[in-house]
């Protein structure tokens, strides 16, 4: 039996109370010629024209284009991220995934203006999964040739895992993270969710992870500084304490907590209401039973919490979509799939796709974050992302997951159906 919708009511009642207050492969691209950095965006300003205050925790999203998600809330990470990186003027560091550019894309701005720092003297790091350098080679080139430092990070011969965080830091003052790839696809073909901070604790937590994989790739001495990971939000409406958190385990700088543990932390203290999105969500790995996310939403059912997970088409495949219909089976466990329209200009490889990672609990707590539910992502792989105590924010991330849930994308699981798989590449 499915349970009633709970996410837009949910967000309602938040908003109420708070009304004060890709994966990532495909052909590798073309080279963009180079061109003219593109100026930097006005400040915000707010509705009487005054420039508007920074705030310490901004919600930023991509919606695909040719779809009706839009947030008018919520501003674009192809208008924040160069506006961040116009700022600069001591240092960026880049940790992401791979970097893939198309010729005319919104991702050709961020290249730009990443050469634009590059000229006026801004050290710029990039970090790279060593596994995609073949595959998306010409982006990382370019920047080279521009200036910037490029490193690879393997990890197979210490975790097993990737490099698939997506983050960069600015003069270790500010910092952006989230399920934005540096891809084109993601700013333009993909739903993602992701943020920009300014707390202190955040950015230097990040900032010791950048340094202990800048290191450890390398092959230099690995640096041990100790970063307080809780930060209190100023700024706008929130007040509450956000918490930076990463992954693997066996490979975190002093004082920057384990994000596994903390998740089921709060998925076991919800007493109403949970809601997941992710790209993709299973409860078994290495061919055996993993249920160390999977365990605290079926005693959460048990107790009478209503749980809604919201995943991406791609687990209509086979080794996913059948642990999915199983929870389906569960009293007061809601599972939908979501499918996004192709593109009217043609097929995108490994795109038009929900991305977004995000945990709203109760409405007043979550979790933001870079890891899809499965074991490899929190036992193997690099990963970050923050636990949010604070109604305001929690209440943004409902009212983003109530969007694709009641939309025309999002289709209940049925149990019984026989699923085949999208085309993806």
């Amino acid at each position: 039996m499915q349970p009633p919708r709970i996410a837009r009511a949910l967000a309602a009642r938040i908003a109420a109370a708070t009304a004060v207050a890709l994966a990532a492969c495909g052909p590798p691209p073309a080279p963009a010629p180079p061109a003219p950095p593109a100026p930097a965006p006005p400040p915000a300003h707010s509705a009487t024209g005054a420039a508007a205050p920074a705030s310490a925790f901004e919600l930023v999203e991509t919606v695909p284009v040719e779809t009706t998600l839009d947030h008018p809330e919520l501003r674009d990470a192809a208008d924040v991220w160069p506006e961040m990186i116009a700022a600069a003027r001591a240092s960026i560091d880049l940790g992401e995934f791979y970097a893939s550019n198309q010729q005319g894309s919104r991702l050709e701005r961020v290249v730009q203006a990443l050469e634009a720092a590059l000229t006026r003297g801004v050290r710029v790091r990039f970090l790279a999964e060593h596994g995609f350098v073949k595959t998306y080679p010409d982006t990382l080139e370019r920047l080279a040739r521009a200036g910037a430092q490029v490193r690879h990070l393997d990890l197979r011969s210490t975790t097993g895992g990737i490099l698939h965080a997506k983050y960069f830091i600015v003069d270790d003052r500010e910092a952006f993270f989230g399920s934005q790839n540096f891809d084109y696809r993601s700013l333009e073909h993909v739903y993602e969710l992701g943020a920009r901070v300014r707390d202190a604790a955040v950015v230097g937590g990040l900032a010791a992870i950048f340094a202990a994989d800048w290191a450890r790739a390398g092959g230099e001495p690995a640096p041990e500084p100790r970063i307080p990971a809780t930060g209190r939000v100023t700024g706008g409406a929130a007040h509450g304490a956000i918490t930076l958190v990463a992954s693997p385990r066996d490979l975190l700088p002093a004082g920057v907590g384990w994000d596994l543990p903390r998740i089921v932390e709060l998925l076991d203290a919800a007493t109403a209401t949970i809601t997941v999105e992710a790209l993709t969500y299973r409860a078994d790995a290495d061919g055996a039973p993993w249920d160390e996310l999977e365990a605290p939403l079926v005693r959460a059912a048990a107790r009478g919490v209503r749980v809604e997970l919201l995943l991406a088409d791609w687990s209509k495949r086979p080794r996913t979509i059948a642990g999915l219909q199983k929870l389906a089976r569960i009293r007061n466990i809601a599972v939908r799939l979501t499918t996004i329209p192709a593109w009217s200009g043609g097929f995108v490889p490994f795109a038009r796709v929900t991305h977004a990672k995000a945990l709203v609990v109760d409405g007043k707590r979550g979790w933001l974050g870079t890891s899809n539910w499965e074991k490899d992502y929190f036992y193997r792989s690099r990963n970050v992302g923050v636990l949010v105590d604070d109604p305001a924010i929690a209440g943004e991330l409902a009212r983003f997951f109530a969007t694709l849930w009641d939309s025309s994308y999002a289709v209940p699981v049925d149990p019984d159906a026989t699923y085949t798989p999208p085309r993806i590449e």
